[in-house]
């Protein structure tokens, strides 16, 4: 089951267990428990503390917990969890087994008063880059607590339950049944859902910190980099961020990093996240930023307010906020969200397994889509815009070879249809006759490029015609002491590296300002 490698690896990994456990495993007749039972050998052969059992009784099958003996622990795999999934696996193993965690004290304290009873289920697939930070959250958690129990289940794997329980995006998370939240998630954003005062008391914390040197608004490549070069300096620096690593977090392979052959965005967020705490920079997550409120004299204080009710004072802002992935604006997108609509073909494809589905967008990034979900689904429309696909040539060849992807050019999409629960399929129109078609189908994935977020800086810095930050040659504003950069900007070409390096010259830019005002 594993390589070589792998197993050298998790046998290290494991010698940091310090307390008894055992994994009950729940299994049928079937392959994927024959599987599943060979992992799991393999596994409890490497350690003396870990103790097999093969007569779980769950409904789920296959599946297995993991329960540590005198111990109140509930969380269990349904599914194999390979792929993204193993390093939850092992983290859960280590965890189990007693070995600490990195949370700060503060935060363990929160999740261990937690009073209730809380049954989250999350369903994941093996290919989704986003599923594990939710996966490995709540496992944690429910080792830190009794009260919470965690079920992470493999979509792929159980399709009548996806099917009853209308699940068509990952990772989608269930509590007492109830749908709780779908996408990346990490434990400061749980937390912030079930412990309702947090928000606030976290806001206070904010509002009583002293005014920083340089305040980066977003924890992206442009947000990290000039957080690093500003702490490098030697000056107060901040970083408030929505979620560190922005959309990067969401990039699968990631091949023109100069100097790394090849990563995936969340192994580079860790990276980056790694190397900022290197440095004394206070970071900030979950805070998404409301208005800019700009210093009334030269030399002043820059204000940012938050949603969350706080507020941050600062000599210099650098802001970095990214952008999102771009909507298509049409009837029915919104209502069927997550529900046969889609923007991450990575995380969601598999869902769609022996399914019809759309690929919205001809360029690199809906390109690259239809090639991926055309060896997992039944068949793939790929609709553009334009009357010629604007992907590279090596991608437009590889996708003509394909005899499940049908290219359709000069469409425009006009709606979403569905039946209330699900997406049915699309109407869209035809450009050079203006007549309108139905593609009937069970999943859209919008892949037409990215929106700048900055609709709360419309009453304070100049923007450009399509919403972005206009900036000169030093990354400055048309505000004195507030910057820009990244993918937010009117920087051409919207690349993880520009984006760094666009970051580093905004904080050598701030850091002028300020010895010079």
């Amino acid at each position: 089951m594993l390589d070589a490698n792998l197993k050298a690896q998790l046998h290290a990994y494991l010698e940091k267990v310090t307390q008894p456990f055992e994994i009950v495993a729940s299994l049928d007749n079937g392959a994927k428990s024959t599987e599943l039972k060979s992992l799991l050998e393999e596994i409890a052969g490497m350690s003396d503390k870990i103790t097999l059992r093969t007569d779980g009784d769950d409904a789920r099958k296959p599946s297995f917990s993991l329960n540590r003996i005198d111990g109140d622990i509930s969380l269990r795999f349904a599914g194999i969890p390979m792929g993204h999934e193993f390093t939850s696996l092992v983290l859960a193993l280590l965890q189990v087994g007693g070995h600490p965690s990195k949370l700060g004290q503060d935060v363990i304290e929160q999740i261990a008063n937690l009073e209730g009873e809380f049954n989250f289920e999350t369903y994941f697939s093996l290919s989704c880059q986003n599923c594990p930070d939710v996966v490995q959250a709540l496992n944690l958690m429910a080792v830190l607590n009794p009260n919470i129990r965690h079920v992470a289940i493999d979509g792929a794997l159980f399709q009548e339950e996806v099917e009853q329980r209308q699940v068509m995006s990952v990772p989608m998370i269930f509590l007492n049944g109830e749908m709780f939240g779908q996408g990346r998630m990490d434990v400061a954003e749980i937390l912030a859902k079930v412990d309702t005062g947090s928000v606030a008391r976290d806001a206070a914390k904010l509002n009583e910190k002293d005014a920083f040197d340089v305040l980066v608004i977003g924890g992206g490549p442009a947000g990290a980099a000039a957080a690093i070069y500003a702490a490098r300096k030697g000056i107060r620096t901040g970083v408030a961020a929505q979620r560190f690593g922005g959309q990067v977090l969401d990039t699968m392979s990631i091949e023109n990093f100069i100097s790394v052959t090849e990563t995936e965005g969340p192994k580079l967020v860790r990276a980056m996240e790694q190397h900022v705490h290197e440095y004394d920079i206070d970071v900030m997550n979950l805070q998404t930023a409301s208005r800019l409120v700009p210093a009334t004299e030269q030399g002043g204080l820059h204000t940012v307010e938050f949603e969350s009710g706080a507020s941050l004072k600062a000599k210099t802002v650098i802001l970095s906020t990214g952008a999102r992935w771009r909507e298509m604006n049409v009837p029915g997108e919104q209502e069927y969200r997550t529900r046969g609509v889609a923007y991450c073909p990575h995380c969601d494809g598999p869902l769609y397994k022996g399914k019809r589905v759309a690929v919205i967008g001809g360029g690199n990034s809906g390109v690259e889509a239809a090639i991926d979900l055309a060896g997992l689904v039944r068949h793939v429309t790929l609709l553009e815009f334009a009357d010629t696909l604007r992907a590279d040539e090596v991608l437009q060849k590889k996708l003509k070879s394909l005899p499940n992807v049908t290219v359709i050019k000069s469409a425009m999409t006009t709606e979403v249809i569905g039946d209330g629960s699900k997406v049915t399929g699309l109407i869209y129109k035809d450009r050079t006759t203006e007549e309108l078609h139905t593609v009937e189908l069970e999943g859209i994935f919008v892949q037409i490029g990215l929106l700048p977020n900055t609709e709360w800086l419309k009453d304070s810095v100049a923007l450009s015609k399509h919403g972005e930050i206009e900036i000169d040659a030093r990354c400055a504003t048309s505000i004195p002491g507030v910057f820009a950069a990244g993918d937010v900007t009117t920087v051409p070409y919207k690349q993880i590296i520009i984006a760094m390096g666009e970051g580093s010259k905004a904080s050598l830019s701030a850091f002028d300002h300020i010895i010079r005002s």
